[in-house]
């Protein structure tokens, strides 16, 4: 969950993204419909097509190799590594990894599948806050799931893919992977601090 602001890698992600970024997901439903269905939040049926173009965005992207840093609007990109991220059995794989962290992976998804009308910070706390609170009752695919520690408040972010899974960009070393029955897991159960679902951009 890395503050978007960091500097010396932005140059190289963007690279990649653009060399990389279009081939990742298939060409969904992302013109002008998409973008109207976006801005519309109080629009039941809108909010269940995007959010269904959302969940299938992220399906696209299982297989893709977890980056710290990692993901853009464009699609994965290069990672890095900062003082405790981005790291594997003590060797850097941040920065010769191209694909998703946690939130980088939310981003796209979100951007992509609503043709640019809503833009997440590649930071999980500011996704967090730049998205309405969801029951967990009224799940619907696409929202985003919060998980949090009390030494690592709002840590982790993952997309609910519906029937019980949630897809996400677990650490280093991992894949983008769907997890089945999220809220049977005792580890994920524990830590959920919440599902929410993100706004379109002013």
């Amino acid at each position: 969950m890395p503050l978007p602001h960091l500097t010396g890698v932005w140059g190289r992600r963007r690279m990649l993204g653009l060399a990389l970024g279009a081939g990742l997901a298939p060409a969904l439903g992302t013109g002008p419909a998409a973008a109207r269905a976006a801005a519309r939040p109080d629009d039941e049926g809108g909010d269940l097509a995007l959010g269904h173009r959302v969940a299938a965005v992220a399906a696209a992207q299982i297989g893709v190799p977890y980056a710290w840093g990692g993901g853009d609007r464009l699609g994965a990109s290069l990672g890095f590594c900062d003082e405790e991220n981005g790291y594997l059995d003590g060797q850097c794989l941040g920065e010769s990894t191209v694909g998703y962290d946690c939130s980088g992976l939310s981003l796209y998804c979100w951007y992509r599948a609503s043709a640019g009308a809503v833009e997440l910070a590649h930071y999980t706390v500011a996704q967090f806050h730049r998205s309405a609170p969801v029951e967990r009752s009224a799940l619907i695919p696409g929202d985003l799931l919060f998980f949090s520690r009390p030494d690592a408040p709002l840590h982790h972010v993952g997309l609910w893919a519906g029937d019980g899974a949630m897809i996400h960009a677990e650490h280093t070393g991992t894949l983008v992977a769907r997890l089945e029955g999220v809220f049977d897991v005792p580890r994920w159960a524990r830590e959920f601090a919440g599902a929410r679902r993100p706004l379109p951009s002013p």
